[in-house]
C-alpha cells in the first residue's frame, strides 16, 4: 500500500497528545511498543474516535484498532466502514469482529457481555493492552442511574480504570477526559463520527439522565464522576478485607462452602455470602450471571439462623458456621 502522507493525517494539540501519554502509562505501567500493542475499540462515535487518534499520537506504530458488528442496526456497517476508513487513513490496522447476540433475554446486555468477549479474545490474541474509551460523563450518568436504583457502595462507585478481563487487561484512559473536550479534538481533526440515536432516545435511562445533566445545573458532572471515583477507593478498600476475610473464615472443598461470619459487620458477611454463592456455582459448572437480588433475604435467613435459597444455592446457618451447597432438585407436581 502506498505511504500517506503526513499532511493527510489528523493533527493533535501535542499538550493533549502528552497527557493521553501519562494517562495511558499510569494505567499500563509501560509505554506501548515495546513488543506490546495498545489495542482500542473504536464504534465510529466521537469518544472512540478520539481514542483512536490520541492513541495514534501518542504511539504511533503501536496501536490496533477493533469495531464490533453485532448486525443489529443497520447502521452498523457504515459506522465500521468508517471507522476503517479512517484507520486505513492513519495505517492503524483495523478489524471489525462479528457475532451472534442470543435472542432470548436482555439484548443489550447480552450485546455488551458479547462485544467484551469478542474484543478480549482479539487483544488477547495480539498479547495486547484492551482500550475502551468511557469518559467522565459516563462515569456521572452511570452513578445517578445506579442511584437511581438504590445502588450500595459497589454500584455507586466509578468503573475501573483498569481490570482484568478474559486474559487481558482492559484500561479506560479517557475517565479524567469530558465528553465536550473529546468531541473537540475529533471536530478540531475534520472528522464527522458517527451519532448513535439511542443517545437522544428517552425511552433509554441513560438518554434522560443525560438530558438531567445538562439541564441540571446543580449536579455538575465532575462532581458526580468525582463522588463515584471516592466509592471506587471505598469499594477496594472493602474487596480487600473481604479478601483477607474469605481467607481466614471460609472454607472450600467437595463443591461447599462452610464460612464462619462471627463478628463480621453486616456488608461483609453480605459480600462473603455473595462470593460463597458464586463459589459453590462455579464448582458446579453453573455459569458467572446470577442476579443477586435474593441475597438480602438469603442474609437475613443465615442470620437469623435458618436457610435460603438462591440461584440454585442452599445456604443453612448451623451454630454458629454457615454452610452453603447445590440446592436439590425442586420436585415436579
Amino acid at each position: 500500500m502506498q505511504a500517506r502522507s503526513a499532511s493527510d493525517r489528523p493533527t493533535l494539540d501535542r499538550e493533549r497528545v502528552e497527557r493521553f501519554r501519562r494517562d495511558c502509562e499510569a494505567l499500563t505501567g509501560g509505554a506501548p511498543g515495546e513488543g506490546r500493542h495498545l489495542a482500542v475499540a473504536v464504534s465510529g462515535g466521537p469518544d472512540s474516535l478520539a481514542l483512536l487518534l490520541l492513541a495514534h499520537a501518542a504511539f504511533p506504530g503501536a496501536v490496533i484498532a477493533a469495531t464490533v458488528d453485532h448486525g443489529l442496526r443497520p447502521e452498523a456497517a457504515d459506522e465500521a466502514a468508517l471507522v476503517r476508513r479512517l484507520c486505513d487513513r492513519i495505517e492503524v490496522p483495523h478489524e471489525t469482529l462479528a457475532g451472534s447476540v442470543p435472542v432470548a433475554g436482555n439484548l443489550q446486555q447480552a450485546a455488551r457481555a458479547l462485544r467484551y468477549a469478542l474484543l478480549a479474545d482479539w487483544a488477547a490474541g495480539r498479547s495486547a493492552w484492551l482500550a475502551t474509551a468511557h469518559q467522565q460523563d459516563d462515569v456521572a450518568e452511570t452513578f445517578l442511574m445506579r442511584a437511581r436504583r438504590g445502588a450500595g457502595v459497589g454500584g455507586l462507585a466509578a468503573m475501573a480504570a483498569a481490570r482484568p478481563l478474559g486474559g487481558v487487561t482492559l484500561i479506560r484512559p479517557l475517565l479524567h477526559w469530558t465528553r465536550e473536550e473529546l468531541e473537540a479534538l475529533v471536530a478540531d481533526a475534520g472528522i464527522v463520527p458517527a451519532r448513535d440515536p439511542s443517545n437522544a432516545d428517552p425511552r433509554f435511562d441513560r438518554a434522560r439522565i443525560r438530558a438531567l445533566l445538562a439541564e441540571a445545573g446543580e449536579l455538575p458532572a465532575d462532581r458526580l464522576a468525582a463522588a463515584a471515583r471516592n466509592l471506587r477507593d471505598a469499594e477496594d478498600a472493602l474487596a480487600w478485607v473481604v479478601d483477607r476475610e474469605w481467607r481466614a473464615r471460609a472454607v472450600a472443598e467437595g463443591g461447599a462452602v462452610s464460612l464462619d461470619p462471627g463478628g463480621l459487620p453486616r456488608e461483609l458477611r453480605r459480600r462473603l455470602v455473595e462470593r460463597a454463592v458464586a463459589t459453590v456455582r462455579a464448582a458446579h459448572g453453573l455459569g458467572p450471571d446470577w442476579r443477586e437480588t435474593g441475597l438480602d433475604p438469603l442474609l437475613a435467613a443465615l442470620d437469623a439462623g435458618g436457610t435460603g435459597t438462591i440461584a440454585e444455592v442452599i445456604g443453612k446457618a448451623r451454630a454458629v458456621i454457615w454452610h452453603f451447597a447445590l440446592a436439590p432438585p425442586r420436585r415436579s407436581h
